[in-house]
């Protein structure tokens, strides 16, 4: 048997110091990386307005069912021009940003609540599961007899849409921390609160993104449905009123362009906010992110 030769410790170090080197694109790498990412979404917004553009033309429906889409962006651009779209933006961005963080500081320690102890969990999981699978529209009527028309209605729905969402990803996250992690930092010292904030919850934290997006996306609807159905010009005009006084006025191009609106700030908050923070997420923890 032929002698195994041994590297000397200088080799296999330089080795390791190799793999953590960050590889440096070229720039022409790095610009097909970028049209590869926004040439798609790009191109089937193109196919989809061809295919309504194309559909309109054909006059299959009545105009006043299916708008050109040269109506509809008419109507976007007449909010530009005036200013109103910023106050559409403002009224219903910011509330559904304040309802999500109001949600935030709920459903965490709710999570945990449940997450943490099977009594909990066994009474309350259930609920939570529940008003998750109930639509939140269905808390309208109830929030304004309660409440009125005011903020106060709005923000209750709001939150009945998407505590549970995020109570729910974030239990679903710890339960996928391996128990060797919490008996370790048990072992090392760590108490209750420091094992959960600095173990439980960073070892968490890839499910529970899943879980504040999807909170997101429930808070986002629920406040749609909120605005649609509680109108009072007392509450300002947001992206729900614009699209109800479309369907009050029997004006279709305008409930386009309402819908065009709800969609880019929906889209919007994903690219700018939950798709940096997940990349940033999955790189800290070394896996690719070549896909997004």
């Amino acid at each position: 048997m032929p002698p195994v030769e041994v590297q000397d410790a200088g080799s296999v170090e330089a080795g390791l110091d190799a793999l953590d080197t960050p590889v440096i694109e070229p720039d022409g790498s790095r610009l097909r990386r970028i049209g590869a990412r926004v040439l798609p979404p790009i191109g089937a917004i193109v196919i989809l307005v061809a295919i309504w553009q194309a559909l309109w033309a054909a006059a299959f429906w009545p105009e006043f069912k299916l708008p050109a889409p040269v109506d509809v962006w008419g109507q976007i651009w007449q909010l530009v021009t005036s200013g109103q779209i910023a106050e559409l933006f403002w009224v219903s961005v910011h509330r559904a940003v304040i309802g999500f963080a109001i949600s935030l500081l709920i459903a965490v320690p709710l999570g945990l609540a449940i997450a943490n102890s099977k009594l909990v969990r066994r009474g309350i999981g259930p609920l939570v599961s529940g008003l998750q699978s109930l639509p939140s529209v269905a808390w309208v009527p109830a929030a304004i007899l309660w409440f009125g028309l005011n903020d106060r209605a709005i923000y209750w729905v709001v939150l009945l849409g998407a505590v549970p969402s995020i109570a729910n990803g974030l239990v679903s996250g710890l339960d996928q921390v391996p128990p060797i992690l919490p008996r370790v930092g048990k072992a090392l010292g760590a108490g209750r609160l420091s094992g959960i904030r600095y173990i439980l919850l960073p070892a968490a934290l890839p499910g529970f993104l899943g879980g504040l997006k999807q909170g997101w996306a429930f808070s986002w609807r629920s406040l749609m449905a909120a605005e649609l159905i509680a109108t009072s010009p007392e509450l300002g005009e947001g992206l729900g009123q614009f699209l109800h006084n479309g369907m009050s006025l029997s004006d279709i191009s305008m409930v386009f362009a309402g819908i065009v609106l709800i969609f880019v700030v929906g889209v919007g908050i994903e690219l700018l906010v939950f798709r940096p923070l997940e990349n940033s997420v999955l790189r800290a923890r070394g896996l690719t992110t070549s896909a997004r």
